[in-house]
């Protein structure tokens, strides 16, 4: 049952990122003025982001798999959202009032890195006990 907990929680985080990915890639259009670019180079700027959110759940899905034998990626996984928190903090602490679209932007990925970071730790929390169904061969 920990197990199930666990990967219902890494699960949620996964599809966040897919469903942001998808959306940036499918539809950059509609999200570069969050960022306050635009044209050609702006669509270019967001589907590199979510390049980046896919490339960031390569660890959550091999934590997915099995949480408490692949433990690691559990811990690199909380690693990295924790990193993506505090970097988008800087970055909107960086961001002039003038800049509020912007700001208001980075405010959402910190919400969401928030969350993600929560649900991550908590699956780690719940997996700890985990049985293994067999011995890890060495």
């Amino acid at each position: 049952m920990r197990l199930w907990i666990a990967r219902i929680l890494i699960a949620a985080v996964i599809a966040w990122n897919v469903q942001a990915a998808a959306a940036f890639l499918l539809h950059p259009e509609l999200y570069a003025p969050a960022f306050q670019v635009s044209g050609e180079a702006g669509e270019a700027l967001v589907r590199g982001l979510a390049v980046l959110f896919l490339m960031w759940n390569v660890p959550y899905a091999v934590a997915l798999w099995h949480p408490a034998r692949f433990r690691v990626s559990l811990y690199e996984a909380c690693a990295m959202q924790a990193i993506g928190l505090a970097g988008e903090s800087l970055i909107y602490l960086s961001l002039s009032p003038a800049l509020a679209v912007a700001r208001a932007s980075v405010g959402r990925f910190i919400l969401f890195d928030t969350l993600g970071l929560v649900a991550l730790v908590a699956a780690a929390w719940v997996s700890r006990r985990a049985v293994l169904p067999y011995p890890r061969s060495t």
